[in-house]
């Protein structure tokens, strides 16, 4: 009997702890299989290491949590970007108060900003 080649697909995770609000993302690596009795199974990889779906019973690598939110790829790392380069907003030109306020946020985005659980969920808040 013939071996069947894995079919292997690319993931991507991020996530989010809910306990101490730890965020970060992983990549994997999906082999589809079949065995001998015919019935389909999957094998998760990351870093080329065999390990549980990530969909099963997410754990925190920071404090081993399980309470863990699982977001698409790059929720993430794009608020990590947006935190330690923000773009500060363009006030109307007649506007002082703006201005200043503008100004108070251009002298604060040089310093080093850890970011927060509340930061990360954001954009999942409805209005």
């Amino acid at each position: 009997m013939s071996e069947i080649t894995p079919t292997t697909v690319h993931e991507a995770y991020a996530f989010a702890c809910m306990r101490c609000g730890h965020g970060w993302e992983q990549a994997y690596e999906i082999e589809h299989h079949v065995d001998g009795s015919n019935n389909d199974f999957v094998i998760y990889k990351a870093d080329g290491e065999r390990v549980p779906s990530p969909l099963s019973r997410p754990t925190c690598v920071n404090c081993d949590g399980h309470l863990v939110r699982i977001m698409r790829a790059g929720r993430v790392s794009t608020v990590q970007k947006l935190l330690h380069h923000p773009q500060p907003a363009r006030p109307p030109a007649e506007d002082t108060g703006a201005r200043e306020a503008a100004a108070a946020t251009a002298a604060r985005a040089g310093t080093q900003h850890h970011w927060h659980l509340s930061d990360l969920l954001h954009p999942f808040h409805r209005k």
